[in-house]
């Protein structure tokens, strides 16, 4: 493996090995579009193509392994016989996972995986027709040339002052005496009616001796070029082919690597190699000069490579603004009161109004560079899908929308996780076999369908699956036999608690462990994940009709809208947006029923949590703020003391030292230097459920009653927080 010493081979290596994912993915989707339409010559050059980036690419870094073993893979897919090879989608699909394992292996220095096994696959592609390396052909067939950035760039000038090019191959009569002589006596007969750009192979090699190939500038007609290569007893055969310059044969990621140290590389490996190219110059290696390439070269030079590293940076510069504004502001406040009638009241007002309008563009402006589309994840499930269901026995189709919706890039890799989980599950479990579904009247193949979408400040991913949906019955059994449940507790729970139980540890309705499924590993995954981010996970279930999870995320963990209020003195937030309405009681409005505290609130009734201790006797007209929480499908009333209003709160995370419990999500400072604690209310929920069947023999109305005082200070003690 190589070793990058200078700080300009270290970048390009991190380059590549970031653009090299996106090849690969390209290179998964094309392998997908062949397995609809095989033998699809356009799709097999197209991967060619990909393969044909990776392969210089690699070289320019180093990566000598895996160049050679894409230009073995490349070679194979140049072959005509190539496209119509019945295991070509699963050899592609076997090269795509053998790269991506070298690439792991590359970033993180460890020995490469044998390839043997690839270059069986890869060789069987080639049993049916001789492997062309430039020798003598049976056919008219002779290997393609591929040219140098620079000899690319000599085609689109000629093509840009109006001059014609061709791509002119000839074969050698296998009977001629001086070969070497015959391509001197034919290089000269073309040069009389054009210019030769460039040749291939390099004269004096053993394969000048059976073809070559040429690129000829001229104004004369491709007949009379053809006519003047042909010499009795030295030319067997000529193909002239008119050159043009294609704008969508480049894969998305070939001009993110077009570097002037890789070019070079390219360069010296195309003339080692004897890799096939095809007649058409691709884009890519032509400058920004050339009109066809104009609009495509400006995108590129506007497009920056930036590591999150930095952007993060720049995001808390603009968190420390935002506290800045907030101490600006009260100052003014305080200003304001003390000289009502001072004049300056207005000026400062003015001041702070466009400050706070600048910071609020700059705040927004700094977030959209962290948003991605969401396409970027859903682009891995094809292949998954693909995979998964060919394990199952099922015929399943993917289908996705919404993939420009923009996720935080932070969300959206921890969210990959997850969503592999609930997609391998809807597979595995969800859909039907085809057979099963014929019966049923529905479509012998089952549709898992990705949806993205924002809903206010929040971003929705639904996954949803045309299958069985989930038998509520047969997880109320599995968590009995489990001992997750006693039979007295699942008599009262809804459904929509019933179905929660599929997402505790270890837990699977599964009827026998295969690869994919019944191991209780990975929606407990999905519930933890998704809490560390501030999100819900919600189910929802028809039987023989399907199952959908529904993903909400925040828009941003950064800076976010809250709440803030005071329980026994101390200071606490909560997301603005997960508070549903506020409302104002009495104490003697509260009820406890099976040791559940209950509000009716208009036509429903509420489970109360309470953060506080229960007040002493002879407080029933003390007065306090309920705040009604949205959790997914559930409700809650949050007691508090009183209302510290509205505040932009930029969220600090705290590490293990300062504080362990899960029940706090972060802390922030105030404009006059205060420091407030940002409830986690999904944990603040789970506990509270959680609470609900603890084995004290408590029964559960609505999955939850009111903890104990001691419970209470059992959690806070854990960590220093007041929950």
């Amino acid at each position: 493996m190589s070793q990058f010493s200078d700080e300009r081979s270290e970048e390009l290596r991190e380059l590549f090995l970031e653009t090299s994912e996106e090849l690969l993915q390209s290179l998964n989707e094309e392998a997908l579009k062949l397995e609809k339409t095989p033998g699809d010559g356009e799709i097999v050059r197209t991967m060619r193509r990909i393969v044909h980036t990776l392969k210089g690419d690699s070289a320019a870094v180093g990566f000598q392994e895996l160049s050679e073993l894409a230009h073995d893979f490349e070679e194979a897919l140049a072959m005509e016989a190539t496209a119509a090879h019945a295991s070509l989608t699963e050899i592609v699909f076997a090269s795509v996972d053998m790269f991506t394992a070298m690439l792991g292996a590359y970033r993180t220095q460890a020995d490469l995986p044998p390839a043997d096994p690839l270059r069986k696959l890869i060789a069987e592609l080639t049993t049916t027709k001789p492997k062309t390396h430039g020798r003598k052909k049976k056919s008219g067939n002779a290997p393609r040339a591929s040219w140098t950035e620079y000899e690319k760039l000599a085609v689109a000038n000629s093509l840009e002052a109006g001059q014609r090019v061709f791509d002119l191959q000839i074969q050698i009569d296998p009977t001629c005496a001086m070969p070497i002589a015959a391509r001197q006596l034919i290089w000269k007969a073309v040069a009389e009616i054009g210019e030769v750009l460039a040749s291939r192979p390099e004269a004096g090699s053993a394969e000048a001796s059976a073809w070559f190939e040429l690129l000829v500038t001229t104004d004369r007609s491709k007949e009379e070029l053809a006519a003047k290569s042909t010499i009795p007893t030295v030319v067997s055969e000529v193909k002239v082919e008119p050159v043009e310059m294609e704008t969508a044969e480049t894969p998305p990621a070939a001009a993110a690597t077009a570097d002037s140290s890789a070019a070079k590389a390219e360069e010296a490996n195309a003339r080692s190699s004897g890799a096939t190219e095809g007649h058409t110059i691709p884009p890519a290696a032509v400058q920004p000069s050339a009109p066809p390439r104009k609009a495509a070269g400006a995108a590129g030079e506007n497009i920056l490579r930036v590591e999150a590293e930095r952007i993060d940076a720049v995001l808390n510069l603009v968190g420390e603004l935002i506290i800045g504004k907030s101490m600006l502001q009260q100052a003014i406040n305080e200003f304001s009161s003390r000289f009502p009638k001072d004049q300056m009241r207005g000026r400062f007002a003015d001041a702070m109004a466009f400050q706070a309008r600048v910071l609020g563009d700059l705040q927004r402006a700094v977030m959209k560079v962290r948003m991605v589309p969401v396409e970027q994840l859903f682009r891995r499930f094809p292949r998954m899908v693909r995979d998964v269901a060919k394990q199952c026995a099922k015929d399943v189709q993917l289908a996705a929308s919404g993939e420009h919706t923009d996720l935080d890039k932070g969300l959206l890799d921890a969210i990959a996780e997850p969503l592999t989980h609930l997609v391998r599950n809807a597979v595995s479990h969800g859909i039907e076999n085809s057979a099963e579904r014929v019966r049923q009247g529905k479509p012998a193949h089952g549709t898992i369908r990705l949806d993205a979408y924002h809903q206010a400040n929040q971003v929705i991913i639904e996954v949803r699956d045309d299958g069985a949906g989930i038998d509520v019955q047969k997880v109320k059994k599995k968590a009995q036999e489990r001992g997750i449940l006693r039979a007295e507790e699942a008599a009262r729970l809804s459904k929509a608690e019933i179905l929660g139980l599929i997402f505790r540890p270890g837990f699977s309705t599964a009827d026998q462990i295969t690869e994919v499924s019944g191991r209780g590993v990975g929606l407990d995954v999905v519930q933890t994940i998704l809490q560390r981010l501030k999100g819900t996970v919600q189910v929802e279930t028809e039987p023989g009709q399907g199952t959908t999870f529904r993903l909400q995320l925040p828009l941003t963990l950064a800076i976010i809208k809250a709440l803030l209020f005071r329980v026994e003195e101390r200071l606490y937030a909560i997301p603005l947006n997960t508070v549903g309405e506020i409302s104002r009681t009495q104490e003697s409005e509260l009820h406890e029923v099976s040791g559940c505290e209950l509000l009716q609130l208009r036509n429903q009734v509420l489970p109360i949590l309470r953060l506080g201790n229960r007040p002493e006797e002879g407080t029933s007209e003390r007065k306090v703020f309920v705040l009604l929480i949205h959790m997914g499908e559930r409700k809650f009333g949050l007691l508090v003391d009183a209302l510290e209003g509205e505040e932009e709160l930029v969220i600090k995370a705290l590490d293990d030292q300062t504080i362990e419990t899960d029940l706090v999500s972060g802390a922030s400072v105030l404009g006059d230097g205060r420091v407030v604690l940002i409830l986690n209310l999904v944990a603040l929920v789970e506990r509270f459920l959680k609470a609900g069947h603890d084995p004290d023999g408590l029964p559960a109305l609505g999955g939850a009653r009111s903890t104990t005082p001691a419970e209470r200070a059992a959690a806070a003690g854990a960590g220093g927080a007041h929950p």
